[in-house]
């Protein structure tokens, strides 16, 4: 496929003699030396791994942005557990609504502080696409059975990066923008961002899940809110909503000059506190153990079924081995997916009795 078959007539040629810049691109390179911050990554030009001409009506990290929400693994995400695994109510979050909900944070702060909104938009849709079913447990399983095998483990932050470079487009990949796909691999782990964007959208994931799962908790019953740390949420504040504005405003605050997105440290380490409560009581808690062995089982099941039955798993990389193409496989299963597969596979049916 050209580049300018994947968007409608004429989108990716530009406007005049070949290489010269349409006007939308003239026009974008002057807004963004009006209205950006010099600490800003500008949107041209291109830091692709294989060159494209550039689209006549979106910057690159437009087109990147509407190539993350036409996946099919942003589909999926619609289907992945956040907190709780397959919930029946209506009002729980999923891994998509995480992933909307963060990223409209992400850009606030980014508008706040003159920075690229396009491309803390990217990345804040594209973190979680390579995250497992069922949430932490669902990681956590999947990477054990990766080692049980032989292989590296399981990152959702690595395979996210994977799903965007080698899975879509049936293994050609989405040919993401450098920043874009370097802020979605570090949006986790050891390595923070190069950009300010990427880093934007690294602290305010936290800052999301953090305040929603709360939420979620509470309508749940797995929390009370007299169970909420009393220190954390004074100085927080008493609902999600609040304490989002006061963490944004503190990182808007602090973030003003320099090389880095940062907190105060009072208001970092409040944050901190809020998050070991929350994997203490809820991600790792006594009901989340209680799905834990029933989540690492079908995982294991699943990953020894296909490490037998290579023949059954597609193949869109064909430099993958074995472990990883399985790796793939149960990376992108949604929750009821993963369920209702192993069902069929495992669980007997009285009509076949």
């Amino acid at each position: 496929m050209t580049p300018a078959a994947e968007s409608p007539a004429g989108e990716g040629a530009a406007a005049g003699r070949p290489g010269e810049p349409s006007p939308f691109e003239l026009a974008s390179r002057r807004r963004d030396e009006e209205l950006l911050s010099p600490r800003a990554v500008p949107s041209y030009p291109a830091t692709r791994a294989v060159a494209e001409e550039h689209s006549r009506w979106r910057t690159p990290f437009q087109r990147d942005r509407d190539r993350i929400v036409h996946s099919k693994a942003f589909r999926r995400l619609m289907h992945k557990t956040q907190v709780f695994v397959a919930p029946e109510g209506d009002h729980y979050r999923t891994r998509l609504t995480h992933t909307l909900e963060a990223t409209g944070i992400a850009r606030t702060v980014a508008r706040a502080l003159g920075l690229n909104e396009d491309l803390t938009e990217a990345v804040g849709l594209g973190h979680d696409l390579g995250h497992p079913p069922f949430g932490h447990i669902g990681e956590q399983a999947l990477d054990e059975a990766n080692r049980r095998h032989g292989g590296p483990g399981f990152k959702h932050n690595v395979h996210s990066l994977r799903v965007v470079e080698v899975l879509e487009r049936d293994g050609r990949g989405l040919n993401l923008n450098e920043p874009v796909r370097d802020g979605i691999l570090k949006h986790t782990g050891p390595e923070k961002p190069a950009s300010l964007e990427g880093q934007i959208v690294r602290l305010v994931d936290r800052v999301a899940y953090i305040n929603h799962d709360i939420d979620d908790a509470l309508r749940a019953g797995i929390l009370r809110p007299e169970d909420l740390p009393r220190e954390e949420i004074a100085l927080l504040g008493p609902t999600g909503a609040s304490r989002i504005n006061s963490l944004v405003e503190d990182i808007v605050e602090q973030s003003q000059a320099g090389d880095e997105i940062r907190q105060s440290d009072h208001m970092g380490q409040a944050m901190l506190r809020l998050r070991k409560f929350m994997f203490r009581n809820v991600y790792l808690g006594p009901d989340a153990r209680a799905e834990h062995e029933r989540v690492h089982r079908a995982m294991r099941i699943l990953f020894d079924h296909y490490a037998e039955r290579l023949d059954e798993v597609p193949e869109p990389d064909p430099e993958a081995d074995p472990r990883q193409r399985v790796t793939d496989l149960l990376a992108g299963m949604t929750d009821r997916y993963c369920i209702a597969h192993f069902a069929e596979l495992y669980v007997p049916e009285r009509s076949r009795l």
